[in-house]
């Protein structure tokens, strides 16, 4: 029954788990972080809440940044159509991000991330430079952000960057994006926060006077 429960806490986002002592967890201490978890994540999207104007309206901070947006639910049920949708969209992307978080996956999203800015880049010096970045931060055994791939496209990757190219991470990057594809967004479709975001507010009207 408990590891019933375990799983159910921690779903697959093609990540290892790992506890900080690196043993299995008890009831309570798993029943204690699935709760601060679930608290932080909330936390997190509601920032964007609070941070948002009226839809539509762009809203621009003290340092004359535009801040998110909050979608209209119009918006937002676009992100169910394609995973690219939710991807092109600011809010969305960020929303998804602190989905990430609370599954224990966010390296999924940032390995992602840094790939679209590796492709990016035009010189040879700095595309060498972010290559050996990326592969020490999502790639090698025991990166602080270990993505879960196999291991002959890790070696093929430690090859690659020595005479780096954009396609690099190609592969990994497909199937990064296959496991957020295929695990994590149809949840994030399904979560309180993505659903509560698709409502239309409710008009609260005034009483009519007597």
């Amino acid at each position: 029954m408990q590891s019933v429960m375990f799983l159910t806490f921690q779903p697959n986002c093609g990540s290892m788990e790992k506890t900080a002592s690196g043993y299995p967890m008890g009831e309570e201490k798993r029943e204690k972080m699935k709760r601060t978890i679930i608290k932080d994540w909330k936390t997190r999207l509601s920032y964007f809440l609070q941070n948002s104007s009226t839809p539509g309206k762009p809203k621009v901070n003290k340092k004359g940044k535009q801040a998110f947006i909050k979608p209209s639910p119009e918006e937002a049920q676009l992100w169910s159509e394609t995973f690219d949708e939710l991807l092109a969209n600011k809010y969305g992307l960020a929303a998804f991000r602190a989905f990430l978080k609370s599954e224990f996956c966010e390296e999924n999203i940032e390995f992602w991330l840094a790939c679209e800015d590796f492709k990016k880049t035009k010189s040879p010096q700095k595309l060498t430079s972010k290559a050996r970045k990326i592969y020490t931060d999502f790639i090698e055994k025991e990166a602080p952000k270990e993505i879960n791939i196999d291991f002959q496209t890790k070696i093929m990757i430690a090859q690659n960057i020595e005479e780096a190219t954009t396609g690099c991470f190609t592969t990994a990057q497909k199937r990064v994006y296959s496991l957020m594809e295929n695990n994590s967004y149809p949840r994030f479709l399904e979560s309180e926060f993505y659903q509560d975001l698709c409502k239309n507010p409710q008009i609260t009207r005034a009483p009519q006077a007597t």
